[in-house]
């Protein structure tokens, strides 16, 4: 299952790419603010921060999904499940305990695969939870950047610097 390959300036949005205007309003920023806040501990952090996390997670929940689609072509289905996702269902954590709302989460995994699939509700909480784990390394490693550059802030470039080292 190939899938287009988004141009700079560009978002890949059901296999079409479009023009990228900013985030589609797919993710609330309020839980990624909360989320980066826990992990920058006294720092403050700017809005721009938050929403270059909220679009980068956004951008990695749609690979996982579209990982997760493969996977289940390779068994045969056209559900996503939890093992689908890397998890073992007995690891997967409880929905309250999650910070991401798992029905956006939902439509962040369908961006990019095709409607035929369906994602089971303990996959939108796997989903949700590998999101959140993927949000607090690059929140702790953009506050680091932070200290490090002397700033007392947050800022969208030390989440972009962040993924610009990982990646």
């Amino acid at each position: 299952m190939a899938a287009a390959v988004a141009r700079p300036g560009t978002e890949n949005v059901k296999g079409r790419t479009r023009p990228f205007l900013g985030m589609s309003v797919e993710l609330p920023f309020a839980p990624v603010d909360t989320a980066i806040r826990r992990e920058a501990g006294d720092l403050r952090v700017s809005a721009d921060a938050a929403e270059e996390l909220a679009r980068r997670i956004q951008r990695r929940g749609a690979e996982l999904a579209r990982e997760a689609a493969e996977h289940a072509t390779d068994a045969g289905r056209k559900t996503l499940m939890v093992e689908d996702f890397g998890l073992d269902a007995a690891d997967a954590p409880a929905r309250d305990t999650l910070t991401l709302p798992v029905a956006p989460v939902d439509r962040i995994a369908r961006l990019d695969i095709p409607d035929e699939y369906r994602v089971s509700a303990d996959a939108r909480v796997a989903l949700a939870a590998r999101l959140e784990t993927f949000a607090a390394d690059a929140a702790s490693g953009a506050a680091t950047l932070a200290r490090h550059a002397g700033r007392r802030t947050v800022q969208a470039e030390d989440v972009e610097t962040y993924f610009e080292l990982v990646e």
